[in-house]
C-alpha cells in the first residue's frame, strides 16, 4: 500500500511485512483463485466488485477512496479485505477503483475464513496480518491528519509557592498567564513579575535554550501552556502575537533594570 503522503520508515516496514503476511496466508489457505481484469475506473468500484470476496493485487494498481478522496493506493502483493459498512450508503463506503487497470486474484471470503479457520498456522499469520493492517491504517490516518490543525494547548492552575518553570530546565512551552501574579526569579533572587495576559518562557524555547529563570506562582494563577513548536508557527502566521511579545519582553527589561538598581541601592 502507498499512502497518498511522504511515507515514514516505520509505514514502509510494516508495508513489506503485510505484503509477506500475504504471501504466507496464501501459501497455507491454498485456494485456487479466479483471475479477473480490472478497467480504468475512476468512480466508484470496479466492474465485478463483491463485497464478500478478497482481492490480491497482481498487476497494475488499485486505488482507495473515501468520500471522494483518495486515501491509499494497491500494489501488487497487497489484499484488499472486505469493508465491514459495505456498499449500501454511499456517504459512508469505501470505493475502489483503478487510474490505470489492474489484474487481480479474487477469493471467496467465506471459504477463504473457512481454511483459515481450520488451519492453526493460518490463524496465527491472519492475526499478524490483521494487526499489522491496522498498523498500517493507523498511520496513514495520522498522515492525513491536517498538519496545520492546532492542538488543544494545555491549562494548568497553580497555588501560591508552586513553580511554573524551574531555571536550567528544558524549554518545551511558552506560557499566557491568563489569571494571577507570578515572580521571576534568578539564582533565588527575586528579579521580576509576571502579570495577567503577559506572555513569558518565549525566549527560551525561541532559542532552544534552557530556562534562564523561574517563574513561581505568588497568587493563585491559571496558565495557558503552548508547545513551543505550535508557538514558532503561530508567530508566523500572526505578526500581533510578535508584536504582544515584544512588549511582555520590553516590560521583563524593565522590570529587572529596577530590580538591579534597587539591589545596588542597598548594597551601598
Amino acid at each position: 500500500m502507498l499512502a497518498n503522503t511522504e511515507p515514514t520508515q516505520d509505514y514502509s516496514i510494516l508495508d513489506q511485512q503485510f505484503k509477506m503476511l500475504v504471501t504466507g496466508l496464501l501459501d497455507v489457505v491454498n485456494i485456487p483463485p479466479i483471475p479477473m481484469e480490472v478497467a480504468v475506473t475512476r468512480d466508484g468500484n470496479f466492474r465485478g466488485f463483491d463485497g464478500g470476496k478478497f482481492y490480491l493485487v497482481k498487476t497494475g494498481s488499485l486505488s482507495v477512496r473515501y468520500h471522494g478522496k483518495v486515501v491509499y493506493v494497491m500494489h501488487p502483493g497487497d489484499m484488499l479485505l472486505p469493508d465491514i459498512t459495505g456498499t449500501a450508503d454511499a456517504d459512508v463506503a469505501v470505493f475502489y477503483g483503478s487510474d490505470t487497470g489492474a489484474t487481480l486474484e479474487s477469493y471467496s471470503a467465506l471459504e477463504f475464513m473457512g481454511r483459515v479457520f481450520s488451519e492453526p498456522s493460518a490463524i496465527k499469520i491472519w492475526t499478524r496480518l490483521l494487526i499489522t493492517y491496522a498498523g498500517l491504517m493507523l498511520r496513514i490516518t495520522a498522515s492525513l491528519s491536517q498538519e496545520d490543525s492546532q492542538a488543544t494547548p494545555g491549562f494548568e492552575e497553580y497555588e501560591p509557592g508552586e513553580l511554573i518553570i524551574k531555571q536550567g530546565e528544558r524549554a518545551d512551552y511558552v506560557f499566557n498567564l491568563s489569571l494571577g501574579v507570578a515572580e521571576v526569579l534568578v539564582d533565588d533572587i527575586t528579579v521580576g513579575r509576571v502579570g495577567e495576559g503577559e506572555i513569558f518562557g518565549a525566549m527560551a524555547a525561541l532559542t532552544h535554550a534552557d530556562r534562564s529563570a523561574t517563574v513561581r506562582a505568588k497568587t493563585h494563577c491559571s496558565v495557558v501552556k503552548v508547545p513551543k513548536e505550535q508557538f514558532t508557527e503561530l508567530i508566523k502566521s500572526n505578526p500581533a502575537t510578535i508584536h504582544s511579545l515584544l512588549i511582555d519582553m520590553a516590560n521583563s527589561i524593565v522590570n529587572l533594570n529596577a530590580q538591579l538598581v534597587g539591589l545596588r541601592g542597598n548594597s551601598t
